[in-house]
């Protein structure tokens, strides 16, 4: 397949596409085929950067959050030991702290989707471009667009804009066309679509139920707004696609099945020829059990260039991946023509970013003072600030409840948990979310107590009345999901749950979940719950004034926090005698 260079998403101009040609032409056949790896990489280390640049030649990294200068520092020695100025690509999902650490922490996706307001995707996808940019990014692995349409799904979540395509569809669309105005390539991923099964590809198999139809109806048009916003890459995940998988291979055996990454039926047929994709494509993480699982290394690593895709990102093992490439290449596994494609594609991504041109004048890596006023800037914490207060959600209210201010509830019984909902063993300590929010509270004006398990035996509980006595209120605080688990539950505390809002009816009780807008199924007698997606500063204090009546809850829920379930709506019980509190 010929590569259309003057064509979307590209749009090169004669000179570009010389470069392009000029260049695959002076590239050796070994050139190429470590010019198809993307890598990865975790500090500014000098060897390290000296041996990936000269040694392993790959054609890009990716770089895990680092401090700004550290960023600025691994891209400039990255580049400086690579021939062909490389692509540099973050996790910009939700802010500029995708790369730099002290870049701004905007918000979640599905806070944003919390806003209903796309505009806000919008600015997510300037924060991104500006602050990715300023230290040296070229490439965005964002924005999600998988539909969070299974509320069991471990991995999708607060990652995505919700459960509504349409929603998805506008946001993602928002995110790539601004993003890309600050020469910050996008890549909309997990094709083909994240988000139905209740398993994560990163360690177990993964599979998109929808039909052809459905997909149609949803993922495709998700992806196909992506495509004509201008994304100039989309990333493969290792998911199945059954419905489609048969539509084009009809003869196909269910244990003939494989993920998109390795599946010629998704990656060429379907995203490359019905959708009209024109970009570069790259495969997720290839360390990940979702690709792992199917076949051999040996052959998995080949076949993901033979499937269409134009890069591979990350190894297992680095030497012998590239190894496993080489070797499935001289076998057949993929030709030169594919071969040639695929690099042409990786080159024709980095001189539609003007990379070539930037090397040649010396901009290619910008200097720390000088973007140094580009990161944290007071106008994107002031958009932050604005998204947290109009996303947090009023999920299930007890009437009278709100405010909740110190002169009405004083004493409030703080029940924080964390990882999977049980409670912290290290709550006191400054980068604890919880401890975050206790401190908040204690700085609005309660007397907050933390709860603690008894440490005896059943039937030795602190008494109704003793409950009664101590606390005009209990506060549950749930923080982060942990990713890599099956399900995203609250386990509660020893003995007996001895944490369990047991005294929901008759001491006024509050639950509030940091991220994981699902726990309500869990606790279906609670009377008033509340959502925020996210558990930045700028989250937390736009919570406790909304708890004190400063601002009004506007949140519209971007999932169904109730599960599918009837009984998480109801209100359960006598009501409190909230009336008697002044």
């Amino acid at each position: 397949m010929r590569v259309n260079l003057r064509a979307k998403p590209f749009d090169l101009n004669d000179e570009q596409v010389a470069w392009v040609e000029e260049t695959l032409a002076g590239m050796s056949e070994d050139d190429k085929l470590r010019h198809l790896f993307c890598l990865v990489t975790y500090d500014d280390n000098e060897e390290y950067c000296r041996y990936l640049g000269e040694e392993i030649r790959p054609g890009g990294f990716m770089g895990r959050p680092m401090k700004a200068e550290q960023c600025i520092s691994a891209v400039a020695r990255m580049q400086k030991y690579s021939k062909i100025p490389l692509l540099v690509s973050a996790n910009l999902e939700a802010g500029g702290n995708g790369f730099a650490k002290n870049g701004t922490a905007f918000a979640k996706p599905m806070q944003i989707g919390a806003t209903a307001d796309v505009e806000q995707a919008r600015r997510l996808g300037e924060i991104c471009g500006v602050e990715g940019a300023a230290v040296g990014a070229n490439w965005s692995f964002a924005p999600i667009v998988d539909i969070d349409s299974n509320w069991r799904n471990p991995i999708t979540n607060v990652r995505t804009f919700g459960s509504d395509p349409v929603l998805v569809e506008k946001m993602g669309a928002a995110y790539v066309q601004e993003i890309q105005k600050h020469g910050v390539a996008a890549c909309i991923k997990h094709f083909p679509g994240d988000g139905c099964d209740e398993r994560d590809q990163h360690v177990a198999i993964s599979i998109n139920t929808c039909s052809c139809e459905e997909w149609d109806a949803t993922y495709g048009k998700v992806y196909s707004a992506g495509i004509e916003a201008g994304t100039k890459t989309v990333m493969v995940g290792h998911i199945l696609q059954p419905a489609y998988t048969k539509h084009f291979c009809p003869e196909l055996r269910d244990e003939e099945m494989l993920p998109a990454s390795v599946n010629k039926a998704l990656v060429t047929n379907l995203l490359r020829e019905k959708l009209g994709f024109n970009g570069l494509i790259i495969t997720d993480s290839s360390a990940m059990a979702g690709l792992a699982l199917f076949l051999p290394r040996e052959k998995i690593v080949p076949m993901t260039i033979a499937a269409g895709c134009d890069m591979f990102l990350f190894t297992k093992n680095l030497e012998e991946d590239i190894e496993f490439m080489r070797k499935g290449y001289e076998e057949g596994i993929f030709d030169e023509a594919r071969l040639n494609e695929a690099v042409t594609r990786i080159l024709a991504l980095k001189a539609s970013l003007g990379l070539p041109e930037k090397k040649a004048n010396g901009t290619l890596v910008p200097s720390y003072e000088e973007v140094k006023p580009l990161l944290g800037q007071e106008r994107f914490k002031s958009w932050s600030r604005e998204c947290a207060d109009r996303a947090i959600t009023l999920v299930k209210e007890e009437k009278g409840i709100f405010p909740l201010t110190p002169a009405r509830f004083p004493r409030i019984l703080f029940c924080p948990m964390d990882h999977l909902g049980q409670p912290t063993e290290a709550f006191e300590s400054p980068s604890n979310v919880n401890f975050k929010f206790f401190s908040l509270l204690k700085d609005a004006g309660f007397e907050v107590s933390v709860f603690e398990a008894n440490k005896g035996k059943e039937g030795a509980m602190t008494s109704v009345d003793e409950m009664k006595e101590k606390y005009d209120l209990i506060l549950y605080s749930v923080a982060k999901r942990v990713r890599y688990q099956p399900v995203s539950r609250i386990r509660w505390a020893d003995p007996l749950g001895a944490n369990i809002p047991t005294y929901n009816h008759t001491i006024p009780t509050v639950f509030v979940s940091f991220e994981n807008p699902y726990y309500l199924l869990d606790v279906p007698h609670m009377r008033t719950y509340i959502n925020c997606y996210g558990d930045s500063k700028a989250v937390m204090e736009a919570l406790i004034q909304k708890f004190l009546g400063n601002s009004s809850f506007t949140g519209v829920s971007p999932v169904d926090p109730f599960c599918g379930k009837w009984e998480t709506k109801l209100s359960y019980g006598p009501s409190l005698h909230l009336d008697e509190i002044k």
